[in-house]
C-alpha cells in the first residue's frame, strides 16, 4: 500500500507562505480561478498542495511563479515563509 505525500489545503498555504495577507483573499483568488497549480486552474480552496507543485498566482501588479517546497505549520516571519517556495520567476520591478 503506497502512502501519499503530506499536503496543505491551498488556501492555508498561500497565507502560511505569505503570498496571501489573509487566508480570506487567498481564498476568494482562488475561487475567482486566478490561481493555478501546474497549469492547471483551482477553484477550489481545498486543493492538496504537496512539495513539488509549481503555482502561478497575481501579485500586485505581476504575476508570481513558485514550486512549493515546504508546507509549514503556522505563519512565521517573511524570512522563514520564504524557505517554503522556490521562485521561478523573481517579481520584476517598475522602472
Amino acid at each position: 500500500m503506497s502512502e501519499q505525500a503530506p499536503s496543505r489545503r491551498l488556501d492555508q498555504w498561500l497565507f502560511v507562505a505569505r503570498l496571501c495577507k489573509s487566508r480570506r483573499r487567498a481564498g476568494e483568488l482562488i475561487e475567482a480561478g486566478r490561481v493555478r497549480v501546474n497549469r492547471v486552474v483551482v477553484t477550489k480552496r481545498h486543493f492538496a498542495v504537496r512539495p513539488g507543485h509549481i503555482l502561478t498566482l497575481p501579485q500586485g501588479p505581476h504575476i508570481r511563479v513558485v514550486e512549493v517546497s515546504g508546507l509549514g505549520e503556522t505563519r512565521r516571519s517573511a524570512q522563514e515563509a520564504r524557505q517554503l517556495y522556490y521562485d521561478l520567476e523573481p517579481p520584476r520591478t517598475s522602472t
